[in-house]
């Protein structure tokens, strides 16, 4: 529930934001009669996403076994190349979201100005394509469906509140801290569900070292146990885990967490050269 609570509000913070800095500048530039066209381009996206959704859950349904682990085990890995990207894209581009998108809407508005259902439909759509994959992928990982599910709708609903509660000036947010953090845990979270995809790839005979085992701890740690549970939420860890497995998150820690890290001291390097300038 954690992880996909975590998934849910990071992402549907994301979305909030666009939403508001979209309706909030074209009201700023008089233009409320593109409000509903904004609207429609954000239900025209969440569509998308829910039919993104279905299509994942129930597509698959009908294939064997083995198919259905080596489709699931790619779409992870795709789901958790979606969120690698996400997570330094809004590192790096988080202070020029607004400026970005009110320039975007600046062009948008040309003409009829039916452009703004183009531009709300791709920048609400593109939040809610990757959310539907990984939360998929997070879901599978699990094996419980229902309680992964119930954190995603808690984690969206949460990120829904708070963007209306920000947009009209309720609630203060250090957003840079907050997708900082969300960033650093969407690593760890991302890890286990690479994990797992490879395991799945094990599984359908598509990777090799399926019997290659790493560690096996189910003894001490089983599944059905509060704190086996609390570690598969969330980290995904299994306590049956093959040398890839486990080769594969080491690796993906180590490079993208370095990565993560020289990108936020990269971020504030300028800021600080500023301020000793500026001294």
């Amino acid at each position: 529930m954690f992880a996909n609570s975590l998934i849910g509000l990071r992402e549907g913070l994301e979305a909030a934001l666009i939403v508001s800095i979209l309706l909030g500048y074209v009201g700023k530039l008089g233009r409320n009669d593109l409000k509903p066209r904004i609207w429609t381009g954000i239900g025209l996206a969440v569509a998308l996403a829910l039919g993104v959704g279905a299509a994942l859950t129930f597509g698959t349904a009908a294939l064997s076994t083995q198919a259905q682990e080596g489709i699931g085990g790619a779409l992870s890995i795709l789901a958790v190349g979606f969120v690698t990207w996400m997570v330094f894209w809004m590192t790096r581009n988080a202070s020029s979201l607004s400026s970005s998108l009110k320039s975007d809407v600046d062009r948008s508005i040309a003409g009829a100005g039916w452009g703004v259902v183009v531009l709300a439909f791709l920048a609400v759509g593109r939040e809610g394509v990757e959310t539907s994959l990984f939360l998929w992928s997070a879901v599978q990982s699990s094996g419980q469906s229902a309680v992964a599910l119930t954190g995603a709708v808690l984690g969206i609903g949460t990120a829904v509140l708070l963007g209306a509660l920000l947009t009209r000036g309720l609630v203060r947010i250090d957003l840079k801290r907050f997708f900082t953090w969300t960033g650093a845990l969407l690593v760890v979270v991302a890890a286990g569900v690479l994990s797992y995809g490879v395991h799945d790839l094990q599984e359908a005979s598509l990777l090799p070292g399926l019997g290659s085992i790493a560690f096996d701890v189910s003894g001490a740690v089983p599944l059905d146990s509060w704190y086996g549970t609390l570690l598969k939420g969330l980290f995904n860890f299994s306590p049956v885990t093959t040398w890839l497995e486990l080769a594969v998150w080491v690796a993906y820690v180590a490079v993208v967490g370095t990565g993560f890290v020289l990108a936020l001291r990269r971020r504030t390097g300028p800021v600080r050269s500023r301020v000793a300038a500026a001294v």
